[in-house]
């Protein structure tokens, strides 16, 4: 892991632990947690922007997090939107989108989330009518199809790769495995729709998206935003560790998802599009 990662990610605490009826003092390692503020600017617009969204986030790939949230909210579809991204402010917790010329900037689309806590994304929903529109999420490439013997060993290459939870304990993680089932990225933040924009942010500005041939592992549950922001990206196959919420199995059936949720060795569930399981 780059030990640079390393050292904006986490920290030492003193602690006291209870360890056979005993307290006694220890040093603990755990996940920093810090407000990331993005900012959009039309193409040539000076200063600073518009604020659009205050998450919190583990440091770390904020560029990638900052240009996965726009795609995930459609204000960004591809490498060609972006003008120029990077961080700004004497603390380095802004990240500042300019957008290319000629891209659409939808004002009802920046009211959905201003304030975004690690753990919860969409409840900072606007109106319902902006649940509505992610309702609308484009089908994905639904010709890829999984042996259910690969699904079975993800849990263990994923776990492989969590470099940081493994010494905090505190982080979730969104992984990247090809058609075969090798992992090719991972991202791990202490909100689980920050790690999937990290994921997402960075295959955007590299040019690889749709990710038609990918298979997305989630570290906890499949809530509904995780599955947007997933048929955004093209994501045919999601696999998660925890449940998913009445609204993801929804959208994965509109949106042509194979979706797989307590995913634990080789016990899972199929909660939609079974027939593209082998």
């Amino acid at each position: 892991m780059n030990p640079v990662a390393r050292i904006q990610s986490v920290r030492q605490v003193s602690i006291d632990a209870m360890r056979d009826d005993r307290l006694s003092a220890r040093q603990d390692v755990v996940v920093i947690e810090e407000p990331l503020e993005i900012r959009i600017a039309r193409a040539g617009e000076f200063g600073m922007g518009t604020a659009i969204s205050i998450t919190m986030r583990t440091p770390g790939q904020d560029v990638d997090l900052a240009v996965g949230f726009l795609h995930g909210e459609g204000i960004i579809r591809s490498r060609d939107d972006v003008a120029d991204v990077r961080p700004c402010g004497p603390t380095g917790n802004i990240v500042k989108v300019e957008l290319a010329p000629g891209v659409e900037l939808d004002p009802a689309r920046l009211q959905r989330n201003f304030y975004t806590t690690s753990s919860c994304g969409v409840c900072g929903t606007a109106s319902l009518d902006a649940v509505e529109r992610m309702m609308k999420s484009p089908r994905v490439d639904d010709s890829l199809k999984v042996q259910s013997s690969l699904l079975e060993t993800l849990s263990d290459r994923a776990r492989a790769g969590q470099d940081v939870f493994r010494e905090t304990g505190g982080l979730h993680a969104a992984c990247l495995f090809d058609a075969e089932g090798n992992l090719t990225d991972i991202r791990e933040d202490v909100g689980r729709h920050n790690a999937l924009d990290k994921l997402v942010g960075k295959r955007l500005l590299a040019g690889e998206l749709p990710l038609s041939m990918s298979i997305l592992f989630l570290s906890g549950r499949a809530s509904f935003e995780l599955l947007q922001k997933a048929s955004a990206a093209g994501i045919p196959v999601v696999a998660a560790v925890g449940a998913p919420s009445s609204l993801a199995i929804d959208l994965a059936e509109r949106t042509g998802i194979l979706l797989v949720g307590f995913l634990r060795g080789r016990s899972f569930n199929v909660y939609a599009h079974r027939e593209r399981l082998q």
